[in-house]
């Protein structure tokens, strides 16, 4: 455990980060399930909404380092090929 004033609020700053980060980590995954789920369904315009709305949150969420920038890339690669492979 801390045992400075300065390092118990370093370990109470980096809880609330994580905190938030996970957030962001767990809406990450949130907007990839809604495109598969819009794949899955089988409606290419619905899909394809659904795509460009996620793609702002991919980025986003890149932008601000939670996730790596080609681990983003990837996702939004892989969802766009699957969106156009769509029948």
């Amino acid at each position: 455990m801390a045992n400075t004033a300065q390092a118990r609020k370093r370990a109470r700053q980096a809880s609330a980060q994580r905190d938030h980060n996970m957030s962001q980590r767990s809406e990450l995954r949130t907007a990839i399930k809604k495109v598969r789920k819009a794949i899955e369904a089988g409606d290419k315009a619905a899909a394809q909404a659904v795509f460009q709305s996620s793609m702002s949150t991919i980025d986003s969420i890149a932008d601000k380092k939670i996730v790596h920038k080609n681990k983003a890339a990837r996702h939004k690669s892989r969802l766009s090929q699957a969106v156009k492979a769509m029948a």
